[in-house]
């Protein structure tokens, strides 16, 4: 018996249709449709939708919670965005925008160029260090902000890098100096 598997999704202003193992969605942000493994069936009661796994069936708890948290992303991004926030810190590091270019000065000697996924839209602050990232697609949002993040990950001396807004940063104590310990 999967915990979250069996807990059922609210489905109030998405438009959901089931076909067999074929749940098609529609919100005011995105449609699409997901399709369900044959071990598994969906039901729409009192605007709540219910997967259960077919009876007689003896199916894994995991499976049953990842199509079930699947199937929430996915009507959850129908409904409205999802956001992400990433922070550059250090001195001279930022980020442009041209098109759907991120263009990075991180203290290479060269700019390193991504391309921003069309599903993704991207709002950087005055400085250029504060990036806010918000998509309908959960998977993709989270794939682009881990790239982003993966281009310069922050140091734990110093503190520079780039970090998630809620990360917190362990700063460890640096080199101590060499005269306090050595003339004892």
């Amino acid at each position: 018996m999967s915990k979250i598997g069996r807990k059922p999704l609210m489905i109030s202003g998405i438009t959901v249709t089931i076909k067999d193992q074929e749940i098609q969605y529609k919100g005011k942000n995105n449609s699409g449709t997901y399709f369900l493994p044959q071990d598994f069936t969906v039901r729409i009661e009192n605007n709540k939708l219910f997967v259960e796994p077919k009876k007689g069936l003896e199916v894994e708890g995991c499976q049953w919670g990842l199509h079930r948290a699947l199937i929430a992303n996915a009507l959850a991004g129908a409904a409205g965005d999802f956001e992400r926030k990433v922070e550059i810190n250090g001195l001279g590091f930022k980020v442009q925008l041209t098109g759907n270019k991120m263009v990075f000065a991180l203290g290479y000697t060269n700019k390193i160029t991504l391309d921003l996924p069309k599903e993704v839209k991207l709002t950087i602050d005055k400085t250029g260090q504060k990036l806010s990232f918000t998509s309908f697609d959960k998977e993709k949002l989270g794939q682009i902000c881990a790239l982003v993040r993966s281009l310069r990950p922050p140091e734990p001396y110093k503190g520079t890098g780039i970090k998630y807004a809620e990360e917190i940063i362990k700063k460890k104590a640096g080199k101590a100096k060499a005269g306090a310990e050595g003339a004892a």
